[in-house]
């Protein structure tokens, strides 16, 4: 598998969008210098879901971008996307590394160094570690602390992302601890110049 650059990972939310199309959203993100595309559907249909992923698939390849699949193993196989993000309660990581290809990204979501640690032995690519501070995205999820994301980078040598509440006043507090990228929902897609809001984020965590 190539290299894979997780700095700025953005994931969409058509609910909090300042966009009219998620399409939109994720363009003026790539322009402002996203490094990957997670799409997140929660409230559409399968067949909603897969045009849409189709259509956004065809502009994260002009930027030469990964595009990840949340949770829907089907749709990230139909479409031939780049990678597939599950969370602890889909389909168990060990079996969709048996169902995908080889050189897909497979992201697994984790909160505790135990689960961190199941899901590199399972053949995670990378983690999404969070939430890291409250977030209006994932209200049911519990805060990881920074002594919990040090415990997991210690635990495990894939590359980290993390997620929840991450913005231009939290990204100082997880400079030099290891990780390999910020994972930004609200803090990009819901600001009035999006692409602008990509590059300034990007920015500060590579400062």
């Amino acid at each position: 598998m190539k290299s894979v650059n997780y700095t700025l990972y953005v994931c969409t939310d058509r609910h909090l969008m300042s966009s009219k199309t998620v399409e939109e959203s994720v363009e003026k993100a790539l322009s402002g210098g996203a490094d990957i595309i997670q799409l997140r559907e929660k409230d559409i249909s399968s067949l909603d879901f897969y045009n849409t992923a189709k259509r956004v698939h065809e502009i994260t390849k002009s930027y030469n971008v990964p595009l990840i699949i949340n949770d829907r193993l089907d749709i990230a196989l139909s479409i031939n996307a780049e990678g597939v993000h599950l969370g602890q309660s889909d389909i168990p990581a060990s079996i969709a590394k048996k169902i995908i290809p080889s050189d897909m990204i497979l992201g697994i979501s984790a909160s505790t160094a135990e689960e961190a640690v199941k899901a590199e032995k399972d053949g995670a690519t990378y983690l999404g570690i969070g939430a890291m501070n409250p977030t209006s995205t994932k209200t049911d999820a519990e805060n990881v602390s920074i002594e919990e994301l040090k415990r997991i980078r210690a635990a495990v040598s894939i590359p980290i992302v993390i997620i929840g509440g991450i913005n231009k006043n939290t990204i100082p507090l997880y400079k030099g601890l290891g990780i390999d990228g910020i994972a930004v929902v609200s803090a990009v897609v819901s600001q009035a110049d999006i692409s602008a809001s990509a590059k300034e984020l990007r920015e500060l965590w590579l400062r």
